[in-house]
């Protein structure tokens, strides 16, 4: 059995080299709501180092906000911005002799296109300017996913290690409590049990299906190094290969 581990980078936390040796794939910002030229260089050089897939992680253009808002803007500007933040990454991917494999929307946008079909097509029509082959990363059960398997474009259902679920397959606020999962264990065992039985523990404590093909570790948690540490090495431990 195997799954990708992601991990969102790039975004000024400066955690990239301990957490790289752990992961299958990346989604680096591109300036939206966070990172830069530099920045983007850097992790992609360290991506190239550790053999991880690298993706693009675009947000509405607000860094005040760190992209966890939703911005008002009509739909042509945020389409062109999208587009500006990937091409600027894909740029030094290519540059570094690498290829960009994957979008991930990043905060309020991914949010957002998990239900609402306009941004959802708005965000499939700019992975297929850019790069048809490209692979959106999304929610299960989502009008994301959905869109994007209409337009044939690929896609990978992503699961989260370090967020608690809400039934309806949406992430627990992040003004809530307990939106974040921070110890080592809970979240391996919220990890395997999304991987081995393909179903996920919500937060009213039912479990519901669910289908992940990558994981996201969030770069900018509490402890995250050490979780990533042990996650890896638990997943190993039921021959559960990290790719």
């Amino acid at each position: 059995m195997t799954i990708d581990i992601n991990c969102d980078l790039g975004e000024g936390f400066n955690n990239e080299a301990q957490l790289m040796p752990y992961l299958s794939s990346c989604s680096i910002a591109c300036g939206g709501h966070a990172g830069s030229l530099e920045t983007m260089e850097e992790v992609v050089s360290l991506a190239k180092q550790y053999q991880v897939k690298v993706g693009a992680h675009p947000s509405f253009p607000d860094v005040l906000n760190f992209g966890r808002k939703i911005i008002e803007m009509p739909e042509e500007e945020l389409k062109n911005t999208l587009i500006s933040q990937i091409l600027s990454l894909k740029s030094i991917v290519e540059a570094k002799g690498l290829k960009l494999y994957h979008v991930k929307a990043h905060g309020a946008l991914y949010n957002l296109s998990a239900k609402n079909e306009t941004i959802a097509q708005l965000m499939v029509d700019v992975v297929k300017q850019i790069d048809d082959s490209l692979v959106l990363y999304v929610p299960f059960n989502s009008v994301m996913a959905q869109t994007a398997r209409q337009h044939h474009v690929n896609i990978l259902y992503e699961g989260f290690a370090d967020r608690n679920y809400n039934t309806d397959f949406s992430l627990v606020s992040r003004d809530k409590a307990n939106a974040i999962i921070s110890d080592s264990e809970a979240i391996f065992d919220h990890v395997f049990r999304m991987i081995s039985n393909q179903k996920v523990k919500t937060i009213s404590g039912v479990e519901v299906p669910i289908k992940v093909d990558t994981i996201c570790v969030h770069g900018d948690h509490k402890n995250v190094v050490q979780n990533l540490r042990y996650l890896s090495q638990r997943l190993s431990d039921k021959n559960i290969k990290i790719s």
